[in-house]
């Protein structure tokens, strides 16, 4: 799993231009991406929502605009990111550790997390805390890369590997930061290894909605009635 201290000083550097290396890596679709993570939050109507690893805020603020009456709460470890999701309109920040939120148990409606989960030191201690913070019931929404299956998984290794991190050092001006990231996508639990993920970590419910033939997913659990 991933160095925090690595992922802090990556994201730190890249925080300026992180929103155009996201769009320009995924030519726009990461952009479909969290509109169907936001048709699904929009059916929970959350009253409090805590986007974790909010970053420079692009799906707090595509909640914030599409569901005024829900109060959105984004936190990140990096300041960097933060001050970038403030300029932008992000109303509610708070610089925290997701390993460690300084918030209260059962406190939240929903929690989302896109494209962050993957980058903490520990999935399930990961998952147990944002579980702690959701009343019971509550919804859990991950939105994160992965790998296809069949004739596209050897093509988009290639990609992966190789011309994304030139890509991204390009557009970000830091050409080690994304040499990581092709690793992080392959070691990532996925479909039924994420799912059992969820049931073994507090969550019942849990469901896996496939993007753009497998490229990344959307994973929605209910985190069950109880406490770390």
């Amino acid at each position: 799993m991933p160095d925090p201290s690595y992922v802090h000083s990556v994201f730190s550097a890249i925080a300026e231009r992180y929103v155009t290396a996201n769009h320009v890596l995924s030519l726009g679709t990461d952009i479909t991406w969290r509109q169907r993570a936001l048709q699904i939050i929009a059916e929970w109507k959350p009253a409090r929502l805590l986007d974790i690893a909010t970053g420079t805020g692009d799906l707090a603020l595509a909640i914030e605009n599409a569901l005024p009456e829900t109060e959105v709460l984004g936190t990140d470890f990096c300041r960097a990111m933060l001050d970038v999701a403030e300029r932008r309109g992000l109303r509610r920040t708070l610089e925290a550790d997701a390993m460690h939120l300084p918030l209260q148990d059962a406190s939240f409606d929903a929690a989302t997390v896109a494209f962050g989960l993957r980058n903490m030191a520990d999935y399930p201690a990961a998952l147990r805390e944002f579980r702690r913070v959701l009343k019971p019931g509550g919804h859990l929404l991950v939105l994160d890369f992965s790998m296809p299956e069949g004739v596209l998984a050897a093509p988009y290794r290639l990609y992966l590997h190789h011309a994304l991190p030139r890509l991204a050092g390009w557009v970000t001006g830091h050409p080690g930061a994304y040499t990581y990231l092709g690793d992080s996508i392959e070691a990532f639990p996925r479909g039924a290894a994420f799912l059992q993920l969820l049931r073994q970590n507090g969550y019942s419910h849990p469901r896996h909605i496939p993007l753009s033939m497998g490229i990344a997913a959307i994973y929605t659990a209910e985190a069950v009635g109880c406490t770390n």
